[in-house]
């Protein structure tokens, strides 16, 4: 069962903005914030959720750009609405969106018999995932592909919680040398996890399109699906 659902900002302002919600058919075993690309909340993103929630799990992927326009839904093999998603990336407040990604912690913290709350996210979101082990009371988080963790790694003695990340090799966002970086800031880090995927690019474990790697996306899956069992059920 999906909806959206309305979730208020944490300034008390009045401002509020919308998420997509997707429920199991028996009680939640906990909450998945499911972070979004820089393409929105789309067709892939909400697949996410409906996969978690077939799993168990209770997913909830917030519209991180509304600030900028809400409902945004791009793709990413679409060469200007790719544009446009780089753009929107280049405009938006990353302190702010992790203040939301905390709104949206808080919204679903409750709606579980356990109360635990994981975060996953992928490209954008795998940066953020890392901000929001970093900042928030998450239990436990998954960044696939995050973009330009290595200017993050002072913030990493703030996680108190297990992250994993998922790093393709021939990410044509992250280079070598970030990669480098990531993994000397990180492999000896109690609570950090890193898997490397020889040869894989950028996006390999998207839903649909050009950028999927079906046997890549089913292991990273298959890894963060075994480190939500661990540490939220």
């Amino acid at each position: 069962m999906s909806e959206t659902v309305t979730i208020a900002t944490l300034d008390e302002n009045g401002d509020s903005f919308d998420a997509y919600i997707a429920r199991p058919k028996g009680e939640a075993k906990a909450a998945i914030v499911v972070i979004q690309e820089i393409f929105g909340v789309n067709a892939g993103i909400r697949r996410k959720c409906d996969k978690l929630a077939e799993e168990g799990y209770l997913a909830i992927a917030p519209d991180l750009f509304w600030r900028l326009t809400p409902g945004v839904e791009l793709d990413p093999d679409i060469e200007p609405e790719f544009n446009k998603a780089l753009e929107m990336m280049g405009n938006f407040d990353q302190d702010m969106g992790v203040r939301d990604i905390q709104a949206t912690i808080n919204y679903v913290r409750d709606l579980t018999q356990s109360g635990k709350v994981g975060a996953v996210g992928y490209c954008l979101g795998g940066r953020l995932a890392f901000m929001t082990a970093a900042r928030t009371d998450v239990d436990a988080t998954v960044g696939y592909y995050g973009v330009g963790i290595d200017n993050l790694l002072g913030e990493k003695e703030a996680i108190a919680n297990p992250v994993m990340l998922h790093i393709p090799t021939e990410d044509g966002f992250v280079d070598k040398h970030t990669q480098k970086a990531m993994h000397e800031g990180l492999d000896e880090h109690p609570k950090a996890t890193l898997y490397d995927y020889e040869g894989l690019d950028h996006g390999f474990a998207t839903e649909f399109g050009e950028r999927r790697s079906e046997d890549a996306a089913e292991l990273a899956d298959s890894r963060t699906a075994a480190f939500f069992d661990q540490h939220l059920t």
